[in-house]
């Protein structure tokens, strides 16, 4: 029975990749800020499964290495790690954006991300086994008008996972990147921070669902021991790329 510990573990592409990973007998660990809605999944989620919650900010490195350096026993081997956790501040061009939507992009894509797997990943390399599921986004494979740290730090989540790829490969540690365009979860909420124009963002087309990212993390946690999903590129069918996007009129 394997155990997966996922980040950004309360809505969206995390809580649906836990609610799939239960359904199919794997061990969870799920990591959010928000306590509520831990205990609501772990409600949900434990006559399926083992469940463990851990309430904690990926940005804060040592809170990070404390929480995760001390995991029940039965919780200790984690086999699978979704960095899941991310988010998107704000839509403004460079030289009028928020220096704190800056931070914020930052410190949770990509350091923390950073800080969860260099808490994880020495266990992995002692087992000479694992895989780590990095979940960037088509922003990582360009960039876009007012995109600017975003993309940048999609960009890096990229190159995190290649790197990773390549230094833990003398351990049989699979490493993957998976890669939505758009996907209809609370990501547009922050991005535009309560702002109303935030539900037009999916609006016209059927956007990809959080279901249909965590059904891809699935199965190529799935695959055989010889087959790596080194760098998977989702979009809706009604997308081209990240500006390009086939909407229907719709009434006003």
């Amino acid at each position: 029975m394997k155990t997966a510990l996922i980040t950004g573990a309360t809505s969206g592409i995390g809580r649906a990749t836990a609610i799939v990973f239960a359904q199919n007998n794997i061990k969870l660990i799920l990591c959010g800020r928000r306590q509520d809605r831990l205990d609501e999944i772990e409600e949900l989620l434990s006559p399926q499964t083992e469940v463990l919650t851990l309430n904690f900010d990926v940005r804060d490195k040592m809170e990070v290495k404390n929480i995760l350096s001390s995991l029940p026993e039965s919780f200790s081997k984690v086999d699978i790690l979704v960095n899941n956790a991310g988010n998107a501040h704000g839509l403004d061009p460079i030289q009028t954006g928020s220096v704190d939507d800056w931070d914020a992009m930052i410190d949770i894509n990509v350091k923390g991300l950073l800080y969860v797997s260099e808490a994880i990943i020495p266990s992995m390399v002692a087992n000479n086994s694992g895989q780590i599921i990095n979940i960037g986004s088509s922003a990582g494979k360009e960039v876009y008008p007012r995109g600017n740290v975003y993309c940048a730090s999609k960009h890096a989540v990229l190159a995190i996972t290649e790197g990773m790829r390549l230094d833990l490969n003398p351990h049989g540690i699979k490493v993957s990147a998976i890669n939505p365009g758009l996907v209809e979860t609370e990501f547009s909420e922050v991005r535009f921070k309560g702002d109303p124009k935030a539900e037009n963002v999916y609006k016209g087309y059927k956007a990809l669902q959080a279901e249909d990212i965590a059904e891809i993390i699935y199965f190529a946690v799935t695959r055989p021991a010889h087959v790596n999903l080194a760098d998977v590129l989702v979009f809706p069918t009604a997308q081209a790329n990240s500006t390009t996007v086939k909407k229907e009129l719709i009434d006003s």
